[in-house]
């Protein structure tokens, strides 16, 4: 696979150790057990794979060859470049200005633009709309477009089953930049509709077998499905995609369960199912079905607590949480600062929206056991922060050199 030029200051001698060790031993990523970092007092788990994904990589490459090019030119970021803090700093900190925030509120309006400036497409792509406005404006978007190719390829799989005339369903978030760029690429050649979770996609089944009156689609699923959706005729024949960093469980669930409700309606038997029902297969990212997977081989060791490193909206993080906090607790943190001491730790819960402060976090009498893993959008010198920050609650503990010299 394709290296990239990112920061040396994401980058981790630790963690690339341990990565570069790991890739050896298993070339075919068939092993998703944890690594065993042994300090002695700490013994710390990492999952097989986590971290900088190759649309993440990309994209940061992208975004700072063009800073070092471009010193002369204003550079627009249209919302953030990846969902972590961290990096979205360091790019403003460079210069870069952010159009949009991340719900797609206007910071800069595009009025202030002109032909000269540059405007960065980030990692989630962005919908035809603003492209056709930026292309209107007389701003080159290909050149600067880093849109991850596992996000086109949900475009591209759209597109293919819009052509045999199936309505599109995506499971994503509604208000997520991907959902949205993929609610307008979908729509373009189909009617879409937007389902957050499996109680959308129930209730989006009453409304395929009649149940429900299609009047109430429309305010049930309001900004969720395309101009001149019909309900009574484009229930009839759908395909399934997704937000590509939604939990491949879920997506398969509802993917399964509107199968079966197609079924239901029209009597048929798996034969003649794609009459009603596309093969889309799974549209989900390999790094985030890899970290998905890795996470659940993590989860077979006993442990005391899992941390979970990435930024607080990012889609992908928050579903390696959900996993973790369905076997052990588990902290949300964004860096190393959130571990304030052996006895407190500031962590996110994205099920809230809150920062909370929990104490006695890490056990006393005994040597503590930590699962740690992050997000595709995390630096992994922020997992190497938090290692070295965990370690340094334990005086007696063995040193992060140590540790790399088994590597």
């Amino acid at each position: 696979m394709k290296t990239f030029d990112v920061p040396i200051i994401y980058r981790s001698p630790l963690i690339s150790a341990i990565k570069e060790k790991r890739k050896e031993q298993d070339r075919m990523k068939k092993d998703f057990s944890p690594t065993l970092l042994d300090f002695g007092s700490l013994r710390i788990y990492l999952a097989r794979h986590f971290g900088f994904c190759y649309g993440v990589e990309n994209a940061i490459e992208i975004a700072f060859r063009t800073i070092e090019e471009n010193k002369d030119k204003r550079i627009f970021l249209l919302s953030e470049m990846i969902h972590n803090p961290q990096v979205n700093e360091d790019l403003k900190e460079s210069g870069v200005q952010f159009l949009q925030d991340t719900s797609g509120q206007q910071i800069v309006s595009f009025e202030t633009l002109n032909s000269d400036d540059i405007v960065l497409i980030p990692a989630f792509g962005t919908t035809l709309e603003i492209e056709k406005k930026l292309k209107a404006i007389g701003i080159q978007t290909d050149r600067y477009d880093t849109t991850c190719p596992f996000v086109e390829k949900v475009w591209n799989r759209s597109d293919a089953i819009a052509q045999n005339n199936y309505t599109i369903v995506i499971h994503g978030k509604p208000t997520h930049e991907e959902t949205r760029a993929t609610f307008s690429h979908a729509s373009r050649n189909a009617p879409s509709v937007v389902v957050n979770d499996m109680t959308d996609a129930q209730e989006l089944s009453k409304y395929i077998l009649g149940e429900k009156p299609s009047s109430q689609f429309y305010r049930e699923f309001k900004n969720r499905y395309s101009e001149g959706f019909d309900v009574q005729q484009h229930l009839q024949r759908i395909g399934v995609v997704n937000q590509t960093t939604m939990l491949a469980s879920d997506t398969q669930d509802i993917a399964d369960f509107l199968k079966e409700t197609m079924q239901k309606k029209y009597a048929l038997n798996e034969e003649d199912i794609k009459d009603h029902f596309a093969d889309t297969r799974d549209t989900l990212c390999y790094a985030t079905h890899d970290n998905q997977t890795a996470v659940k081989g993590l989860l077979q060791i006993p442990a005391d607590i899992a941390i979970v490193v990435g930024g607080y909206n990012s889609s992908n993080t928050s579903h390696l949480v959900e996993l973790c906090e369905e076997k052990l607790p588990t902290f949300f943190i964004n860096s190393e600062e959130k571990l304030l001491s052996q006895e407190a730790i500031s962590h996110y819960d994205f099920h809230t929206r809150i920062e909370l402060i929990t104490e006695n976090y890490l056990p006393e009498n005994h040597t503590a056991t930590v699962l740690i893993t992050s997000g595709a959008s995390c630096p992994d010198a922020l997992v190497e922060g938090v290692i070295q920050k965990l370690c340094s609650f334990y005086a007696d503990a063995r040193s992060i050199e140590e540790v790399i010299a088994e590597f």
